[in-house]
């Protein structure tokens, strides 16, 4: 039996009725990021902030794909207002938001890659610490029903997998991206990540209409 919230969710789904104008200046300030580091020729951040977006793309795929086989909820929903929700657990909203978000999760890191903090790598510390404070800004949206959880094991009172599979690998791939000694590679890998991305698009629900 399909849940509410997702019900509710996927009524919204691609319903372009909702837009609102203010998705215009959020992608110019999205544009104005990417720019500003690109014109600082900052192209391992650029990139790494690219590869979190994408990591947020996959995740929001296999979400999709999730809702559609169990016929009951995704992992998370997204039922509540919106200028145009994409996926049932990804809008136009939380897809600017991850991408200035990568943006500023490479630009928090220091210069030394081997620098160590209480005993812990740096990159792996940041990663951890920024992976609790979005499961933390989740569990408020959750409350305040901008975001739904209706699985066992993904939900308020057990964080840990929105922890380890919603958002660490987001930051993992992003420093790994950026901390890559080629730009060739770091472009490799991006364009890998899309190629994934614009597939399952392509497939799942450009082709199969399952999300």
């Amino acid at each position: 039996m399909m849940a509410a919230s997702a019900a509710q969710a996927q009524s919204l789904l691609r319903d372009s009725s909702h837009f609102q104008w203010y998705v215009i200046p959020l992608l110019l300030l999205v544009l104005y990021a990417y720019g500003e580091q690109a014109a600082e020729r900052r192209w391992s951040v650029v990139l790494a902030g690219l590869a979190f977006w994408l990591m947020d793309w996959i995740n929001e795929i296999w979400n999709g794909l999730l809702f559609h086989f169990s016929g009951f909820a995704p992992a998370w929903g997204t039922p509540g207002s919106s200028a145009y929700v994409i996926l049932i657990g990804l809008n136009i909203e939380i897809s600017f938001m991850f991408a200035i978000m990568g943006l500023f999760a490479v630009r928090l890191l220091p210069r030394d890659r081997s620098l160590t903090l209480f005993g812990i790598n740096n990159r792996w510390l940041l990663a951890c610490v920024n992976s609790v404070l979005c499961v933390i800004v989740e569990l408020w949206l959750n409350h305040i029903g901008a975001l739904t959880w209706e699985w066992r094991g993904w939900n308020a009172g057990a964080p840990l997998l929105i922890w380890l599979i919603g958002y660490m690998p987001f930051f993992v791939v992003a420093y790994w991206v950026h901390d890559m000694a080629s730009h060739r590679r770091q472009i490799a890998v991006v364009a890998s990540l899309a190629g994934i991305v614009a597939a399952g698009l392509g497939v799942f629900a450009g082709g199969l209409g399952w999300i």
